[in-house]
């Protein structure tokens, strides 16, 4: 989306020099008119009534500004433009002057309930840094007038905070959207799935940074961008978290038994091996396989296995 966003330098002037003039030249000429025209009464009071209506005029022209802040110039409901400089300035009094804040924004949002890609109901939530980027979007593309009002401002004039607390509500609900659409794109974690298809729980900076990138495009249309978005609360919910910790439980003693099973199938088989290349002992299919039944047993069980020595021969 194109922005409109325009700077604006017309008729903003030195605060330091509107001021000596407001405070120095017109109460001398209000004395130099008194001097001029003290024997005029039908010209000294209306130069004065019109000396003292520009002193009052220019006093609601002054502002000041520090850096990262905004003032959106809109001359009776036309926009004229955005000034962005530091400083103490005097502009047309009759401008009105709306002040936004460009500063970065912290944003936790709660952990909420969604649904993951095989259906299981899962708790999420993120944190992210959100500021202004383009303040014509900001003010003109979102009602952040009404907003502010309905925050109970009750005001025709909505200050900074109210304007950007409005804001912070806009990205807020946006940025529950984004997450529930994100979150229903992928599984919570492998359990049923290819193990090289990303997950929730695996995906890490990837997911970030889809999720950052749904949100830019869902804020672009406020002149809002995200600088930083993460996930920062990950669990199964509540009526399900128990269940799927005994699932856990069950596939990390599979995985472990297989490895056990992969490793004592091994060292049987070099026993054999080794026990056949050194000639130790000769051993017929029969001995084999009762050797090959105890040493799997040994290597298997849970609990240290009990020797039984035999004090007979072999033969018996």
């Amino acid at each position: 989306m194109e922005t409109k966003e325009t700077s604006y330098n017309e008729l903003v002037i030195n605060g330091f020099m509107a001021l000596f003039f407001n405070l120095v030249m017109l109460p001398a000429l209000v004395f130099l008119n008194f001097l001029i025209f003290g024997q005029l009464p039908w010209l000294f009071i209306p130069v004065l009534l019109v000396l003292v209506l520009l002193f009052v005029l220019m006093l609601p022209g002054y502002f000041s500004q520090e850096p990262n802040e905004a003032r959106v110039m809109v001359f009776f409901g036309e926009y004229k433009g955005t000034f962005k400089n530091t400083g103490f300035f005097w502009v047309n009094p009759f401008m009105n002057k709306k002040k936004l804040s460009l500063r970065a924004r912290n944003l936790d949002v709660e952990p909420i309930k969604v649904n993951d890609k095989i259906g299981n109901p899962i708790l999420i939530g993120l944190v992210l840094v959100w500021k202004l980027k383009d303040t014509y979007k900001a003010m003109f593309e979102i009602d952040a007038q009404t907003m502010a009002d309905s925050k109970g401002t009750g005001t025709a004039s909505v200050s900074v905070a109210g304007r950007m607390n409005a804001f912070e509500d806009f990205v807020r609900v946006q940025s529950d959207a984004a997450l529930r659409q994100v979150a229903g794109q992928y599984a919570y974690d492998d359990n049923e799935h290819d193990t090289n298809e990303l997950t929730l729980r695996g995906g890490g900076e990837e997911i970030n940074d889809q999720l950052e990138r749904q949100l830019n495009e869902r804020l672009a249309m406020a002149g809002m961008e995200i600088v930083e978005a993460r996930i920062n609360y990950l669990a199964y919910a509540p009526e399900i978290a128990a269940v799927m910790l005994r699932r856990q439980q069950a596939s990390a003693i599979i995985t472990a038994r297989e490895k056990i099973v992969e490793g004592a199938v091994s060292m049987v088989k070099m026993a054999l091996d080794k026990l056949a290349e050194d000639g130790i002992v000769e051993l017929d299919e029969e001995k084999k396989a009762a050797m090959v039944s105890n040493l799997l047993v040994v290597l298997c069980a849970d609990e240290p296995a009990q020797p039984v020595i035999n004090s007979g021969t072999l033969n018996h």
